[in-house]
């Protein structure tokens, strides 16, 4: 039986509205970034053997009940507030709080979110009413652990499609591949490969759950993406068709995945990062062999306290060291990782601050900037040096993606980050050499549309500085983009209406994700909806901020993050 509680809509609304005071003190060293949640959803089909653990003072729950309050809970709410709950950007859920919380509190935040940025489930119209009282009671009880995920299971989920040896020696389609996308169908299980130069797609590939992102080889043949079911799918992209070659799934949820890029070892070893079990899994190259996983669980390094569930966020390769920079999230460690010696790895672990998460190189491709996004910080790498260069202060809860390089007209080089917290971009000096007084500060703070800010984006051959403002809670806001010059930064934003140009009915309509063209003369927007709603890709023109083209294709299903393979490749951001 499922205890229900009906409350008008005005006494949910008090409650709400406690609810967002009383969450601003609740559990104050945990903060909270659950707008991440909608973006970075995990999902799971690996949890049947989990056991139901039924907890005293929760509400009952059948078996079915609880199989299906679990599925929702690892693609909602799993990507901020943890595996087993103990919360890392969003807040703990354990039992000892969400019962002393009862179930109308539960329900409430839920349905109408917080201003502190926990999303409107409700109200947005993403879960039914039947659902959230599902999920308020499903809180109550203690978490299911799911099962580990070792050698055994990835070799059984390891196939390689097509060897090496019986690929294609030259590119055998006519393709103009540095100006392909990769744009991930968030909540249709695929990617489409867009023809940068036609627009026209591709064709779809079915890969795992929510592809997180796409990453190319250091050779620009082939293309990595992994989904939040930590599914690794590598497309050759030299094919007559460009398809699957390889695949493996390294765990029951994850998020990065990279390759080695070092003088050498060009496309040696591949590197992935799981969310669960928190550990990281070196593969080969070419067949994603899994060679050797290591676990993250370990010391967070501000008080030295155990943390079960460590997860591995950001991955990016080194040019300077053969070696990969991996981000612990809830430990704030990022670890060097040495593939010398595959068999006797060397890592090096540096302490930097709590709840680390994306981040990219800075215009040098030495130094990466890196949010520790719960902290307000930008942790700085110096990759040559193999230490910890700075912790930047920044904006509220910064969430960069690779964030944007460009040469400031009094600062010289900056790299930049928005806030997923608030309006401000924070622009840090990125040059000690040069400019050495601005090296690692905060040189200047602009001012945007508002919070709910997911990426930002320029180009070296840009004068511009776009962003969007995907989770603000304003509609106006969220379908729109703002653009800046760099040029005269002081004149402040312009707002392109991205939403009203691709000219569909219905939908949520968030505007995600600026990307470049290969030229840097085009930047594209995705138009993100509901999955039985209408979505599209906006194609903005960078030198006259005009409407370029509107790709609108019923194959478009909730388009999210896109990936250009030469910018991708190369790191141009």
């Amino acid at each position: 039986m499922i205890i229900r509680t009906n409350v008008a809509r005005t006494s949910l609304l008090a409650i709400a509205s406690a609810l967002s005071l009383a969450i601003a003190s609740a559990h104050a060293q945990t903060k909270v970034d659950d707008p991440q949640a909608a973006y970075q959803s995990a999902a799971t089909t690996d949890m049947s053997d989990t056991k139901i653990i039924r907890t005293a003072g929760a509400p009952d729950l059948s078996d079915a009940e609880f199989d299906r309050a679990r599925e929702i809970y690892f693609q909602r709410c799993a990507g901020c507030h943890g595996v087993l709950r103990k919360g890392a950007t969003g807040k703990p859920l354990t039992p000892d709080i969400t019962q002393a919380r009862g179930q109308q509190y539960l329900e409430a935040l839920i349905t109408y979110g917080s201003p502190a940025g926990m999303p409107n489930w409700g109200t947005s119209g993403e879960l039914t009413n039947e659902q959230i009282t599902l999920m308020a009671n499903y809180i109550q009880h203690t978490p299911p652990t799911p099962p580990e995920w070792g050698m055994p299971e990835m070799k059984n989920s390891w196939t390689v499609i097509v060897p090496p040896e019986k690929r294609p020696t030259k590119q055998m389609n006519k393709l103009n591949l540095p100006n392909l996308f990769s744009v991930t169908l968030r909540d249709d299980g695929k990617i489409a490969l867009i023809d940068g130069d036609t627009k026209k797609i591709v064709k779809t590939i079915e890969t795992g759950y929510a592809v997180h992102i796409s990453r190319m080889s250091a050779s620009g043949r082939y293309m990595f993406v992994i989904g939040r079911d930590a599914r690794i799918d590598m497309i050759d992209l030299w094919m007559k068709s460009p398809s699957i070659v390889a695949t493996i799934k390294v765990g029951i949820e994850a998020r990065s995945v990279e390759t080695s890029k070092f003088a050498g070892y060009e496309d040696k070893y591949a590197i992935a990062g799981a969310y669960w079990p928190p550990q990281y899994t070196i593969m080969d190259g070419e067949t994603l062999e899994p060679l050797q996983i290591v676990s993250t669980r370990g010391m967070t390094v501000t008080t030295q306290e155990y943390h079960p569930e460590p997860r591995v966020a950001a991955i990016i390769a080194s040019h300077e060291h053969p070696e990969f920079i991996v981000n612990v999230k809830e430990t704030g460690r990022i670890l060097l990782v040495n593939y010398e010696d595959i068999e006797n790895l060397t890592v090096t672990s540096i302490g930097a601050n709590l709840f680390l998460h994306d981040g990219g190189w800075d215009s040098t491709h030495r130094y990466f900037m890196t949010a520790a996004n719960e902290s307000n910080q930008i942790a700085v790498i110096d990759s040559k040096e193999r230490n910890l260069a700075a912790l930047v202060d920044v904006g509220k809860i910064p969430h960069p993606g690779r964030g944007a390089n460009f040469i400031h007209p009094e600062f010289g080089p900056v790299w930049s980050t928005s806030h997923l917290g608030d309006e401000t971009i924070s622009l840090i000096g990125t040059d000690p050499v040069g400019h050495p007084q601005h090296a690692w500060k905060v040189v200047q703070t602009l001012k945007g549309q508002g919070g709910g800010s997911l990426f930002i984006k320029t180009h070296p051959k840009s004068t511009n500085l776009y962003l969007d403002t995907t989770f603000n809670p304003d509609a106006k806001i969220s379908q729109t983009a703002a653009v800046f010059d760099i040029n005269n930064l002081e004149a402040g934003y312009k707002v392109l209406p991205i939403a009203e140009w691709a000219n569909i009915e219905g939908g949520v309509q968030r505007v995600l994700q600026p990307e470049y063209n290969k030229a840097g003369d085009e930047v594209w927007f995705s138009i993100w909806s509901q999955q039985d709603e209408v979505s599209a890709i906006v194609v903005v023109d960078d030198k006259t901020l005009k409407l370029k083209k509107v790709i609108k294709d019923k194959r478009l299903i909730t388009p999210t993050g896109k990936f250009n393979v030469n910018n991708t490749q190369h790191d141009v951001y």
